[in-house]
Order: C-alpha cells, then sequence, then structure tokens
C-alpha cells in the first residue's frame, strides 16, 4: 500500500492511499475459498462448485466487501504506522472511477488528538470544608414533609371555602359569551389561596358551599402561554361540587409510622443522614472545583476542532430543546443563539479539560474494571424492560462509543479521587451558607467549564422569559394531584432548567460572569430563567 500525506496543519492530516488492485483480488480469492463449502447448486455435489460459478453468483457482494475490508485494514495500518491517534472517526473517502480490477485510491482526512503535556500533580493544595448537620434544617425540612403530606376529609355540612380548604369543582371558561377549547374540566380540586389557578381565580371560591354555582371573572396574564388567551377577559361557570378541610398534620410518632418507620427520632436519624450527604456532596463539588481549576493552569494544549464541534453541538441542541419549553421560545432561542460563541469556548473547555483527566488517568493505571462495567450496565438497563432491557444491554456491548459514554463519569470521579490522594488536604469548620455561596460566587472567579468546576445545575441569570401557564387542571387525590380532563391551563407551569450535556461530566453549560476575565476561560450561562 502506498501512502502519500497530503495535508498537515495544526492537528488536521489528510493522506492518500493506494490499494493496489492485487491485493483485493487476493481477499476476494480467498473468501470465495471460504464460501466454497458452504455453496449448493443443482448439479454439483455440497462443496464441489467451481470457483468461476461462485464468483459469477456472489462477485458483486465479495468484491464490496474485499474492497471494504482492504480500505479498513489500511487505515488502521495508517494510524499504526503513523502513530496517531483520531479525535473522532477518519473520513474515508474512495475516489471516483474506481473499478474493480483497479488500484483504490481511498482520501482519508482525521483530526489527530494531541500531545497532552501531562501536568505536575504534585504539589496541589485543596481545602476540605467541614459542615456540621443543622437541627434546624432538619426540622425545616420535617416541617415541609408534614405540610406536602397533609390528607383532606369532608368539610362539615353547609360550611363555606375558605383559604387553606379543598374546592373540588366543574367548570367551563367563555371568551365574549362562548366556549373556548380545552376551557373546561371535570372533578378539578384546588386549594384555596395554593396560588395553583390564575390570578384570582382562587380568591372568588372564598365562601362558596358544595352545590354552589358561581361565576368567576378573570384576566389571563399578558404573557399566557395560549396565545388566543393571552390578556383576554374571561368568565368561568363553576359548580362546586365537594368543600374539603385539610386534617391537621403533626410531626409525631403516628406521622413517622404512616411514612412505615417506627418513630419520629427514626425519621429525624434518616433525614439528618439525608442532609449529611448533601453536606458531603456539597464538600465534594467545592473541593473538586478547586482541584480542576489548578489543573486548568498546569498544562495548556490546542485541542481538536472536531470534538469542539460536536460538544458544542450537544450543548445547543439541549438548549434549543429547553427553550422550545418556555413560554416565549422564540425569545430564549434568540438569546441562546446570540451567545453561541460563548457556548463554544464552553465547549472548547469541557473537552480540554476531559482530555487531561483521561490523559492523568491513563498515566497513573486508573481504569474501569470488568465489575464496574457490568455494574454500570446493569444500573443503566434497569430503566427498561424485557427485549428493550436485553436490546440496550447488547447495544453497549457491541458500541465501544455508547459503552465509553457509560464508563466516563465513573472513571473521571476515580481519577479525581486519586488525584484528592495525592493532594494536600487541609480542613476547615464552615457554615451551610458559607459553603453555598463559595460555590456560588461570582467574585474574582468566572463560573463555566474554563473555570474547571462541577457546578451540579446551571444557575439561571435574573430576567428572561417567563414561564406559562401550565398545561392541565389538577385535582390532588390525598396531598397529590392528578391531571383532570380539562385542557385549559389553570395552574402556573413548573418547568426545569436547562440540563446541558456533559463531555467532561462535571462540567456545566451556564455561565455566570461571562465578562469579568478575558484571560480566563469563559464564564458559563443558562437559557434565559424560568419561573415556576
Amino acid at each position: 500500500m502506498k501512502t502519500v500525506e497530503t495535508e498537515s496543519e495544526g492537528l488536521k492530516r489528510a493522506f492518500m492511499l493506494t490499494i493496489p488492485a492485487k491485493d483485493i483480488d487476493a481477499r476476494v480469492d480467498q473468501e470465495i475459498k471460504r464460501l466454497a463449502p458452504q455453496v449448493r447448486m443443482p448439479g454439483f455435489r455440497p462443496g464441489k462448485v467451481p470457483p468461476n460459478l461462485i464468483r459469477k453468483m456472489h462477485g458483486d457482494s465479495i468484491q464490496r466487501d474485499a474492497l471494504s475490508g482492504a480500505v479498513q485494514d489500511g487505515v488502521q495500518k495508517l494510524l499504526q504506522d503513523k502513530k496517531l491517534r483520531p479525535a473522532m472517526q477518519p473520513e474515508v473517502e474512495l475516489n471516483e472511477g474506481y473499478e474493480p480490477g483497479k488500484d483504490a485510491e481511498v482520501k482519508v482526512r482525521l483530526e489527530a488528538l494531541p500531545e497532552i503535556p501531562t501536568p505536575d500533580i504534585n504539589g496541589i493544595k485543596l481545602e476540605r470544608l467541614i459542615v456540621e448537620p443543622d437541627e434546624k434544617a432538619v426540622n425545616e425540612q420535617l416541617e415541609r414533609l408534614v405540610q406536602s403530606n397533609k390528607s383532606w376529609k369532608d368539610a362539615p355540612k353547609g360550611k363555606n371555602a375558605e383559604t387553606g380548604d379543598l374546592v373540588v369543582m366543574d367548570f367551563e371558561g367563555k371568551l365574549g359569551g362562548t366556549p373556548f377549547e380545552g376551557g373546561k374540566g371535570e372533578d378539578m380540586s384546588v386549594e384555596i389561596g395554593s396560588g395553583q389557578l390564575i390570578p384570582g381565580f382562587e380568591e372568588q371560591l372564598i365562601g362558596a358551599k358544595a352545590g354552589d354555582s358561581r361565576e368567576v371573572k378573570v384576566k389571563f396574564p399578558a404573557d399566557y402561554q395560549a396565545a388566543n388567551l393571552k390578556g383576554k377577559d374571561a368568565v368561568f361557570d363553576v359548580t362546586v361540587k365537594q368543600v374539603k378541610v385539610a386534617t391537621e398534620a403533626k410531626a409525631d410518632d403516628d406521622f413517622a409510622k404512616s411514612l412505615g418507620l417506627d418513630s419520629l427520632d427514626k425519621l429525624k436519624e434518616i433525614l439528618g443522614d439525608q442532609q449529611s450527604q448533601e453536606l458531603n456532596g456539597l464538600t465534594r463539588t467545592h473541593m473538586k472545583r478547586r482541584l480542576l481549576d489548578q489543573l486548568s493552569e498546569r498544562a495548556k494544549f490546542d485541542v481538536p476542532q472536531s470534538m469542539v464541534d460536536a460538544e458544542f453541538q450537544n450543548i445547543m441542541q439541549q438548549l434549543r430543546h429547553e427553550a422550545s419549553h418556555e413560554a416565549d421560545p422564540k425569545a430564549a432561542l434568540a438569546e441562546i443563539e446570540r451567545e453561541s460563541e460563548d457556548y463554544r469556548r464552553i465547549a472548547e473547555r469541557r473537552v480540554r479539560l476531559g482530555l487531561l483527566l483521561s490523559e492523568i488517568g491513563a498515566a497513573n493505571g486508573i481504569d474501569i474494571t470488568d465489575t464496574e462495567m457490568n455494574r454500570l450496565i446493569v444500573q443503566a438497563a434497569s430503566q427498561y424492560e424485557g427485549k428493550d432491557r436485553e436490546r440496550f444491554i447488547q447495544y453497549i456491548q457491541q458500541e465501544p462509543s455508547a459503552a465509553a459514554q457509560l464508563r466516563a463519569p465513573l472513571y473521571e470521579e476515580k481519577v479525581v479521587d486519586f488525584l484528592f490522594g495525592k493532594a494536600d488536604i487541609t480542613e476547615r469548620k464552615a457554615s451551610r451558607e458559607e459553603l453555598e455561596a463559595d460555590l456560588e460566587s461570582e467574585e474574582g472567579h468566572v463560573h463555566g467549564p474554563g473555570c474547571g468546576h462541577d457546578h451540579a445545575e446551571p444557575k439561571a441569570k435574573k430576567g428572561g422569559a417567563k414561564a406559562g401557564p401550565k398545561a392541565e387542571a389538577k385535582k390532588p387525590t390525598k396531598a397529590k394531584a392528578e391531571p383532570a380532563p380539562a385542557k385549559a391551563k389553570l395552574t402556573p407551569e413548573k418547568t426545569e432548567k436547562p440540563k446541558p450535556a456533559k463531555p467532561l461530566k462535571s462540567e456545566p453549560s451556564n455561565k455566570a460572569a461571562a465578562k469579568k476575565a478575558e484571560t480566563k476561560a469563559p464564564a458559563k450561562k443558562a437559557a434565559p430563567k424560568k419561573k415556576g
């Protein structure tokens, strides 16, 4: 095979491979010989079909397979001979005009992984903030749990509904006396004063009794999601079917037993353990950010633009998806597009940090064991059922890129743990407020992949588009709500912040302080903030 390098610019490489026709023909002959014992043809004993007839019957497919195999082997030999590690799958193109019996000329384009200087991992100094569980916070969490698990009982006959009561109702909305689509519902439940419905609706239910009919006049918000209802005056004919009152909820042993626990003390113990786990997670996040900060300052190298492009597309695709769920998708999308260059810099920083940790892991013999990988596969497959689970497991086992994606988060954590073990770590007592403030602080620091930080959630900036109303009216069964048949959006919509894709799994895509330091990596920014 003849190899000619046609391009060498930065990390980009291009080659022209010439695969001799005799090599391809040899593969064809070898394949015919392999197939001969299996071919059946009338007039011939099994395995005695002449090669020329096999070539005539299956020649085209055999030729294609032979050419494909020769090209694949040629590309692999190229990579080995040139000691190249492609960042992405190489682009392989067969020159036009190829015919069987001729040499095959193949163009190969790729972007190589850079030579990554292994950073000095000695002398890393980190601080572990020690935060003790707060009894007050445990009691507050307990109270929220009690309130979220309250139940309802029928109110005394003839009781007028008041704030805090639950009203079960049928309704039909009208615009100018004409019912509108999605404006009708049955057996919808709402707690008066909860803010579940559009402004002004719940207040007009105060004083109603079971069996009452009321005319509720409201004005849809100007930022309402349904365009045909924005800012419109509407009248709802409401029939109150039931009035319910909340049963008194107390944090006591009986409440704990209703949750399947032995006592209130046991419930508090569990809540305390949960808080400790959460605080330990925050402390680890804090240390990890400082670790990656120091590593990023110790190693500088170019990154393959093909990897940056792929990660940039992942980020943009995720944020565009999130924008589609905003009250004003066009405005949210426009803001994301305006800041696309910031997101591209974020993608570049993510790729660089990912390559850096991978290099550290490889240099120090860190890997995922078969047992760990099998555990990851089982955990991921548990979200599927039956044959879908089998197909998922088979996919992971057969697709190297999918397996790599599955193992990446654990691999990253193992590298981080290794580096923690090498670092000089001091401890300092701190409050939860101090820890959280330090994690979210923007003073003197640019949050983003440029900072090397592992933000668990992107922090949305103030302002931006408002969330639209909720898609369906709700009726609770005890404390939990179920969708009612109504399609009218009477309740405020609750949405989640965007969760960007993560090549380095600890790196988010929001940028909180974009203009603070031009010499540092870019800050991160989330899609427009959503208000629930």
